[in-house]
């Protein structure tokens, strides 16, 4: 925590000591199939292969992996494992073939 940060506290009456900070997790505040649409492919227009592999992994936390594998006809493997399945699954995505999750790629 850097001076500004403690000052801001102080502002407050805090002090770091008062402040429980939790891990962020996206998954937890990706609640709908929309939701999980909209993040994987604001993923895929803006960010890398290893974002968009991120952001797979992400989704399959937040849906729960063995739908997004039952959904996208892709296997654990390549949703836990992305890079080296990259184009293919780019492709399931590009095919629409994962219904309500799949992002429109171009």
């Amino acid at each position: 925590m850097n001076k500004k940060q403690e000052q801001t506290l102080a502002d407050f009456g805090l002090t770091k000591e008062d402040i429980e900070l939790s891990p962020f997790d996206v998954a937890d505040y990706l609640t709908t199939d929309e939701d999980i649409r909209l993040f994987l492919e604001a993923a895929a227009e803006e960010g890398t292969e290893e974002e968009f592999a991120h952001a797979l992994q992400t989704a399959a936390r937040a849906k729960g992996i063995n739908q997004i594998v039952k959904e996208c006809g892709l296997t654990r493997e390549k949703l836990t494992h992305p890079g080296r399945f990259m184009a293919e699954i780019k492709e399931a995505f590009k095919l629409n073939v994962c219904k309500e999750t799949s992002p429109q790629l171009a």
